[in-house]
């Protein structure tokens, strides 16, 4: 379990949900210069920034091919980087064929599930938060297809014009592989990264539970001292976290 101890003056960061790229890179250009400004403005006094998936609305890795584009993020996200600032990565499930660029290029560790982190000795469980809970078992098998190695390898075979094409038209046309999402609350019996959240607490306690995908900004109380925050997402409400000290913050981004 890595721990992160927060300095003086500072915060640990969280985002979600940009989707770049999506519905087209020419549409999107203006939320990649929104959350770039967002990167450069929080840079100065992050302790560490955590980004919790579907950063881009396709991505997929060939060996020698990344898809063309995003370099004002990932230019960005470099020099954060550069000047020792932690940035961790979570795929989400448009960005989950993502394999080591980030890790090679710009020192940035990449997980493919939720992960464990103590922050200020207080115990997190962060992840992208797609598949979990019950329900959605449609996009559960779809998830199992897209990972499955057999499937990726023959994917790889495709000539990236057309294999970067064909997944960025299926991404923004296909409900079960873009987990498009209903923007009004369902209540917490319904709400299944909820029902995960409270699950998970019958056999360990953690402070907070921080996820993205459901593209929706929550604050729930799970119990007296154990919150549920989804990030929302920098399509409709541009919202992000922020934690200091002891204390969790969704916040806008205007």
């Amino acid at each position: 379990m890595t721990s992160i101890t927060i300095s003086d003056n500072k915060k640990v960061y969280f985002a979600s949900d940009q989707h770049l790229g999506a519905p087209t890179h020419e549409q999107s250009f203006p939320r990649e210069q929104k959350f770039v400004r967002w990167l450069d403005e929080i840079k100065d006094d992050a302790e560490a920034i955590f980004l919790l998936g579907d950063l881009f609305d396709f991505w997929f890795e060939y060996k020698t091919v990344v898809p063309k584009g995003f370099v004002r993020v990932l230019g960005k996200l470099a020099e954060i980087r550069d000047k020792g600032i932690p940035v961790y990565f979570f795929v989400g499930n448009h960005d989950l064929w993502m394999r080591d660029y980030f890790e090679k290029e710009l020192n940035i560790p990449v997980f493919h599930s939720s992960q464990e982190f103590t922050i200020n000795n207080k115990s997190f469980l962060i992840g992208h938060g797609d598949g979990l809970g019950p329900h959605d078992k449609g996009y559960k098998r779809m998830k199992k297809v897209f990972t499955f190695p057999l499937f990726k390898w023959m994917f790889r075979w495709l000539h990236p014009d057309l294999g970067v094409k064909l997944g960025q038209y299926m991404s923004v046309k296909n409900k079960l592989i873009s987990g498009d999402e209903d923007f009004k609350f369902l209540g917490e019996d319904k709400e299944w990264l909820v029902q995960y959240c409270k699950r998970k607490l019958e056999g360990k306690h953690y402070d907070f539970f921080v996820f993205g995908h459901r593209h929706l900004p929550l604050d729930i109380q799970l119990q007296e001292n154990s919150k549920y925050y989804n990030l929302g997402d920098w399509i409709n409400f541009y919202t992000y976290g922020a934690f200091e000290k002891d204390q969790f913050s969704l916040l806008e981004y205007k």
